[in-house]
């Protein structure tokens, strides 16, 4: 993924930091090597008018599941739908993907059989891919089938991160009960509905459709691994064990109590993403995690689910980390929404998709344009007032992308 010949990118002004300020930047053998060094004969591009900032890293980006299954119930061939997405991220400037592989009871798109699929085929098409694809091993607890997939990706080539996700307790939780506020999962008093209404059949019809079976057999389906709770604990503990073996960063997601922060804390899981409520982000900040919130959140101004404001956290100082979550070009759209909003300056806010993330994952060796750090840079263009674009994507001092414009 290297490119030997020496190139400086001069004239934009520089995301460093602590600062924007306008200066040279030498890339060679895949790093950064000098900030306005000599030219040395390396080839030249032109950066004035842009911003050259750090590459994106995106610790959640579910967005290729739309690649697999552009219409619910509609399968595509996995390879070139990974290929696919491989453009869409450098074409949006991220420069490390984990892709949010969900490892569910459900069939179809998030079965385990598809996992395995994403799985083998980012590992055959390596040579092929024009960023660091990887994947977050978005587990649901209640599928003991995903055991040895979990254990043959972490065996991999590119070290996963592992999310601990409980969509069954989530999709049992009574009606009466926020989703924001449900008690932790293992709680014996956890307020279940009954799966027998019909308005549970009605919940249930979004999932049937997306896994192509009856609605009745998905409601006989959640049933079914509702029975397997007393199990669940188990199989969490041999799961962070392996994750812990590995060295794989671990998330748990949608933490609704502090109860449930805590249990994943004690298990290896530093990382909190998208916690649903400000009381449960703050006992995550107090303990040192990193909190992880949604840059479309950001971008529209708001959860599309209800829940807290990404805005609001980073205001607050409880928000480390923005991901893609569903819409690859919200890791830039967000920052131009948090930027036009006043919550901070662009160069306060970039390591929100840069250095931060990097560090929580682990990968020291990326996220800011410091001498020594892996050549991942992007040029933006970001007139006053006008939305930005990615123009151009290096990784690993490699263009993995380029935008000419027409200049009509």
């Amino acid at each position: 993924m290297q490119n030997n010949s020496a190139v400086i990118i001069e004239g934009a002004t520089v995301i460093f930091g602590d600062r924007l300020e306008p200066a040279s930047v030498r890339i060679e053998d895949g790093r950064i090597t000098a900030i306005d060094g000599a030219r040395d004969g390396a080839d030249i591009v032109d950066g004035r008018g842009y911003l050259l900032a750090p590459a994106f890293v995106d610790i959640h980006g579910d967005a290729f599941e739309r690649q697999i299954m552009p219409r619910p119930g509609t399968m595509l061939p996995v390879a070139p739908a990974l290929l696919d997405t491989d453009r869409q991220l450098a074409a949006n400037g991220i420069a490390t993907a984990y892709h949010a592989l969900t490892l569910s009871w459900e069939p179809g798109l998030r079965s385990v059989e598809n996992g395995y699929a994403v799985v083998r085929a980012l590992d055959a098409l390596g040579p092929r891919l024009t960023v660091d694809n990887r994947v977050q091993l978005r587990w649901e607890t209640f599928c003991f089938e995903a055991l040895e997939l979990v254990r043959e990706a972490l065996a991999g080539p590119r070290l996963p991160s592992i999310a601990f996700n409980d969509h069954t307790s989530m999709a049992m939780l009574h009606p009466s009960t926020p989703l924001q506020e449900r008690p932790f999962d293992f709680d014996p008093a956890f307020p279940a509905v009954d799966p027998e209404t019909p308005a549970f059949a009605e919940k249930m019809a979004e999932r049937a459709k997306r896994a192509k079976i009856p609605v009745s057999d998905m409601v006989a389906l959640v049933r079914n691994m509702w029975d397997r709770r007393p199990q669940v604990p188990a199989a969490i503990e041999e799961v962070a064990t392996l994750g812990q073996a590995a060295g794989a960063p671990m998330l748990s997601h949608d933490d609704s109590q502090i109860e449930t922060r805590d249990f994943f804390r004690v298990r290896g899981a530093r990382i909190s993403e998208f916690p649903m409520n400000k009381r449960v982000a703050r006992a995550a900040r107090e303990a040192g995690d990193f909190i992880v919130f949604g840059a479309p959140n950001a971008t529209r101004g708001g959860s599309h689910i209800a829940s807290i404001a990404a805005a609001d956290m980073i205001r607050e100082g409880l928000c480390d980390i923005l991901a893609s979550d569903y819409y690859y070009p919200a890791m830039l759209l967000g920052l131009a929404r948090l930027k036009a909003d006043g919550v901070a300056p662009v160069h306060a806010l970039w390591p929100l998709v840069s250095g931060n993330p990097a560090r929580a994952l682990g990968l020291f060796d990326r996220g800011g344009i410091e001498v020594g750090k892996r050549a991942d840079l992007i040029l933006v263009d970001w007139p006053e007032g006008g939305a930005p674009v990615v123009r151009r994507t290096w990784v690993a001092g490699r263009e993995a992308y380029c935008a000419a414009p027409m200049g009509w």
